[in-house]
């Protein structure tokens, strides 16, 4: 049984997607912060446009729609077990269940939980999204972060998650009051072994400044 222990009571979001697909989170003040994954997810722009353009629009499509299907569907069997809720594979199609299975070792070194698919936001970074888990991983507290690939990737290719779990880490700091130096990426990986990835926070701190600073200039 995993055991929750939040800190306090944080209110949940109300989020907005706009038209052009970005997505806006009102905060309790009343401010409007654009979500965490509008913002970094920027800066893959230009690659995602001209892996559209190599493999075509119906492949890719096609592709995008698997991966946010399967993506979604793990994540729900994540948040589903980590509740500790005795069935968690109803209704969950069997690629993100099997993807779930080889992750699951990792996802049972997570425990005393402080929030779980959780709005977060920052008046600093003015950024808001949702968390999918804070918690201590083999005791430390962690930002984790649970991620799906077609491919093997290196700390390199996931750069943009180590600056979205940082970002959640600074809103976390902000709201409570403790700092957290640890980020985790737990990603299934197609076909193949699982991998986790192990960071720190103040390793990315930069870069999601400079993130940030791009999105604003391109805006």
């Amino acid at each position: 049984m995993f055991n929750f222990c939040p800190p306090l009571e944080i209110p949940d979001l109300v989020s907005e997607t706009q038209k052009n697909g970005k997505r806006i989170y009102v905060t309790p003040e009343g401010d409007r912060f654009p979500s965490v994954t509008t913002v970094v997810g920027h800066h893959k722009k230009q690659i995602i446009m001209e892996w559209r353009q190599r493999v075509g629009e119906e492949t890719a499509n096609k592709i995008s729609a698997q991966a946010s299907g399967r993506g979604n569907g793990m994540h729900n069997l994540c948040e589903r077990y980590l509740k500790n809720e005795k069935t968690i594979g109803k209704g969950i199609m069997p690629d993100a269940l099997e993807m779930f299975r080889s992750i699951q070792p990792y996802v049972n070194k997570i425990n005393n939980i402080h929030y779980l698919e959780q709005s977060l936001w920052s008046k600093q970074l003015k950024l808001a999204g949702r968390v999918d888990c804070i918690a201590e991983y083999d005791g430390v507290l962690s930002v984790i972060d649970f991620k799906t690939s077609r491919r093997m990737k290196t700390e390199e290719d996931i750069v943009d998650y180590f600056w979205q779990t940082t970002a959640y880490a600074i809103m976390y700091e902000e709201l409570v009051g403790t700092p957290i130096d640890n980020l985790v990426i737990i990603m299934a990986i197609e076909h193949e072994k699982p991998k986790v990835f192990i960071q720190k926070t103040e390793d990315h701190i930069m870069g999601l400044v400079k993130c940030i600073n791009d999105w604003k200039k391109a805006a």
